[in-house]
């Protein structure tokens, strides 16, 4: 490790790069330390205590973890870069089925920068609404004031505060393309996550106990900690393992003869990525069971009364009853909510890789340059073995991805019934999705290093020999 660091500061240009996304992350990680100027600070810390318990802490914990923030969201960077994100992935499910944004992402470089564009736009719109909409429920809270209730014009005030910091945030994510190292939004995630990293550790040490069992005070005996260590290694390893897996396609180039020399026929690999959509199906499900929840809250809570009064019609009180149910049933720990996860990340797999991934233009591609997979006719018959292929492996991503996204509930509830309570911030950083975005997060970022390395013909962190 001493000869890595050695190597870093040896060479220049990547000693800048490391050195201004390190820069820009600090900046990052400052404005969440800058709270909103109608937020009373203390009473802010003791909500956030009582909420992080309930049901509906555990979702805004889920939506603050996939957009770098925190529960609570009351500073200037209190929406993160979820807007941002929401905004892309818009314009990438519309490239496909609008012509002109099709058209646009075929021009190249100068596509891409008009499709930039207009998702800055429709980031900022976004902002206006998610803004306007968490400032209303903020203003009903008990941290707000008596004498900044009102929407105009102190909320509004809020409202331009929070759009600007998530533009600034967006301008911090480009500046990190541009000038340092790595996916500048992934970096701002992880940022956000490993954030809660220090809550996590410390929750665990300070209810550890050496002995076998727990009590009250000390909950996490030496066999749950040992439990909770053993599957964030597992779940590390078994990332590594998942994002680095490939299927490997043999191909053959075609024999040119030119002259009395012989060109081509060597034999060659065609890689496919085994978990090609990346952790995108988990945040569009997570995301999408955000809305029954909320929807069930609502209506649970303005029929809640007819479940006390005396004089209430019986189809009433069903009613009343059916959305209590499905209220809990959309619960993070509910097995309705799990059910509907699981399906939920297997169709957006195979609809996130149907997006990225061509096989028609891949089979094209491969004609074009006098290659073929041995056995298949190239063209069509090529096109629909890949096709066939990448369904199968997207089957065994999807399965990992709903294995790590189900972790923390599956080791909560066994826990729960052995009696032993565990914080869901620990379970959701040691074995979950915040830990799967993180690892990928670290490989795109070592492989990024590694080119640099490489380069200057130094061994790469990642080296196999």
């Amino acid at each position: 490790m001493q000869k890595l660091i050695t190597i870093f500061f040896k060479v220049p240009e990547l000693q800048r790069k490391i050195l201004m996304t390190a820069m820009f992350l600090a900046i990052y990680r400052i404005g969440f330390y800058i709270p909103l100027p109608i937020v009373d600070q203390s009473a802010l810390a003791d909500w956030q205590e009582q909420i992080r318990q309930q049901a509906f802490g555990k979702v805004l914990g889920m939506a603050a973890m996939f957009g770098g923030t925190q529960i609570g969201m009351s500073t200037i960077f209190g929406l993160g870069i979820m807007p941002y994100i929401s905004a892309s992935i818009i314009f990438q499910l519309l490239g496909s089925v609008v012509p002109q944004l099709e058209a646009l992402m075929k021009e190249g470089e100068s596509g891409r920068k008009k499709i930039n564009e207009y998702t800055r736009y429709a980031t900022v719109a976004i902002c206006l609404v998610q803004s306007a909409m968490w400032i209303r429920f903020v203003q009903t809270l008990d941290y707000i004031p008596v004498q900044y209730k009102d929407f105009f014009p102190y909320g509004f005030i809020c409202v331009l505060i929070m759009t600007t910091g998530t533009v600034f945030l967006m301008w911090i994510g480009e500046q990190i393309d541009e000038y340092g190292i790595g996916n500048g939004i992934s970096l701002l995630i992880m940022a956000g996550i490993l954030a809660s990293a220090d809550d996590a550790i410390f929750l665990l040490a300070s209810g550890f106990t050496p002995r076998l069992t727990g009590d009250a005070e000390k909950p996490y005996s030496l066999i749950v900690t040992g439990l909770l260590l053993a599957l964030f290694i597992a779940v590390i390893v078994g990332v590594i393992a998942i994002t680095e897996s490939q299927r490997r396609i043999p191909t053959q180039s075609a024999k040119h003869v030119r002259g009395r020399r012989v060109y081509g026929g060597t034999r060659q690999y065609l890689p496919l990525k085994v978990n090609q959509a990346g952790v995108m199906p988990i945040i569009f499900a997570s995301s999408l069971l955000m809305f029954p929840f909320f929807i069930f809250k609502g209506l649970a809570s303005s029929t809640a009364s007819w479940l006390v009064a005396e004089d209430v019609a019986g189809w009433k009180v069903a009613i009343a009853r059916f959305f209590e149910a499905g209220l809990d049933a959309f619960q993070s720990q509910a097995y309705i909510y799990t059910i509907f996860y699981i399906g939920l990340i297997y169709f957006f797999c195979y609809f996130w890789t149907a997006i990225t991934f061509n096989p028609k233009d891949m089979a094209d591609n491969l004609k074009d340059y006098g290659s073929f997979i041995p056995g298949y006719r190239p063209g069509r018959r090529t096109a629909e073995y890949l096709e066939k292929v990448m369904l199968r492996i997207t089957f065994v991503g999807a399965a990992f991805l709903s294995l790590v996204a189900v972790i923390p509930s599956i080791v909560q509830g066994a826990l729960a019934q052995a009696g032993t309570s565990v914080e869901p911030v620990i379970t959701s950083f040691l074995g979950g999705t915040g830990l799967l975005i993180v690892v990928s997060v670290c490989l795109d970022l070592v492989q990024k290093i590694d080119s640099h390395l490489i380069m200057r013909n130094y061994t790469g962190l990642m080296n196999r020999r």
